[in-house]
């Protein structure tokens, strides 16, 4: 029979411990630093903001939570947030998880109920992604949503990984350099779309998600087709990151330094207009 050093397994589990909250203090000064320069470079939050914060139950929303709430805390002026989260009605879907969760936070929050799985699944065909039909409903229903609650802004989980991704989803499938921008209005002028997490690592949210043992509530819509185009994409740029360390790093920092002149968008730069100037001979000198 082997005995256990109850002494030494409880030794260990407290340096376990004590490595565990060391790691979440590091990770969360790392987070809340770049989710306040995000902030502060394109001004995504000012005084008397009402804010949306959607929150679908993934790790990436659990975290843009937290990280504004500790900055509505450390800002020197007020906004009020509001958690709003889209109960879509997928089979399964844990209603009780996320108003525990808000409950025991003690934010102000909505449960928005519709129906939008059933639509998705009676409109597109077996086989077929879902995410363009899903996200349109979700999106229209969220607006509503911030319409009704007089919110001004509303906030989106989309970290640094997802703009990436989506440049080259629209450079290989729509021919276009775009990706999701850090703040846009939306079409009807009526709200101000803010991305807090753009600046951060999906590895990290990963991290800092499991760290804190949020009630994670998995998509069981949209995450578990396959051959996504966004996973190929996804899987690209690992790869790149696996064999050439660092790349990642590099292509985000081009998306914040873009030349015009030395592209070919005649609309964004006026090539047209552009003449060589005339020379002054040596002599007239």
């Amino acid at each position: 029979m082997v005995r256990i050093d109850r002494n030494a397994l409880s030794l260990c589990l407290e340096m376990e411990k004590d490595q565990k909250k060391g790691d979440l203090i590091r990770l969360s000064k790392k987070l809340r630093q770049n989710v306040t320069k995000a902030i502060y470079n394109f001004n995504m939050i000012e005084a008397g903001d009402k804010i949306m914060v959607c929150l679908s139950g993934g790790k990436d929303s659990y975290t843009m939570l937290d990280l504004l709430l500790f900055f509505q805390k450390s800002a020197n002026f007020d906004f009020e947030i509001v958690a709003v989260n889209l109960d879509q009605k997928q089979p399964g879907f844990p209603e009780e998880v996320l108003p525990n969760y808000l409950d025991a936070l003690g934010v102000d929050y909505r449960i928005v109920e519709r129906d939008t799985y059933s639509i998705v699944k009676e409109k597109v065909p077996e086989g077929k992604t879902t995410c363009s039909l899903c996200s349109r409903l979700r999106r229209g229903t969220l607006y509503g949503t911030a319409k009704k609650l007089n919110c001004n802004k509303v906030a989106l989980g989309h970290h640094r990984d997802d703009i990436i991704e989506t440049m080259f989803l629209n450079i290989f499938f729509a021919g276009k350099m775009e990706t999701m921008p850090p703040k846009y209005r939306t079409d009807d002028n009526a709200h101000v779309v803010i991305r807090p997490l753009c600046y951060i690592k999906e590895k990290d949210i990963a991290e800092f998600s499991e760290l804190t043992e949020y009630p994670i509530i998995p998509c069981n819509l949209c995450g578990s087709q396959p051959n996504l185009q966004r996973q190929v994409v996804k899987q690209m740029l690992r790869t790149w990151d696996e064999k050439y360390p660092g790349r990642s790093e590099s292509i985000f920092k081009a998306m914040r330094n873009i030349s015009p002149s030395h592209m070919l968008d005649f609309e964004l730069y006026d090539f047209k207009s552009l003449t060589p100037k005339l020379l002054i001979p040596d002599e007239m000198l």
